[in-house]
């Protein structure tokens, strides 16, 4: 079934600000921020079950900055996330846990980190259909018979 909540474009602008404090970009390591447009719209197009408590974070957000959180300066932005912290509860680690598996999933970032964007297993190397050959380790152990209620 869709999801039907959305995000709304003030709560968008919230979302990309809080991102930007959470991971911001850095030139050193040549890594985008977590406001970066593609982690954005990852971000967006993932949320499914998760819309509902990163819209309940970001509303307690806005209670809290009084105002879109973008026009805050450094300082108050700051004092914000830090209540915002404390008191966020639930919806505020939904809201980072959004962030962080949309930033560590991006192609740049796993490039920085010398992951390779793509499965580990089979590194190049293709299974056929029908190839049970890596069960034969587990075919070979002694039957475990047990008792069903």
């Amino acid at each position: 079934m869709p999801n039907q909540l959305t995000l709304t474009p003030r709560q968008r602008q919230d979302l990309r600000t809080i991102a930007a404090m959470i991971i911001p970009a850095s030139e050193e390591y040549r890594v985008p921020g977590a406001d970066d447009g593609l982690i954005q719209a990852d971000i967006l197009a993932t949320l499914g079950r998760d819309t509902k408590p990163v819209a309940t974070a970001l509303d307690h957000l806005a209670r809290l900055a009084g105002m879109p959180l973008a026009e805050l300066d450094a300082g108050a932005r700051d004092g914000v996330a830090q209540t915002f912290r404390a008191d966020g509860g639930a919806p505020a680690a939904t809201l980072v846990r959004v962030v962080l598996q949309c930033y560590y999933r991006d192609d740049r970032v796993l490039r920085s980190l010398g992951l390779e964007p793509r499965a580990p297993f089979p590194k190049g190397h293709v299974l056929e259909d029908g190839d049970w050959s890596l069960l034969d380790q587990v075919k070979a152990r002694a039957h475990t018979m047990r008792q069903v209620s």
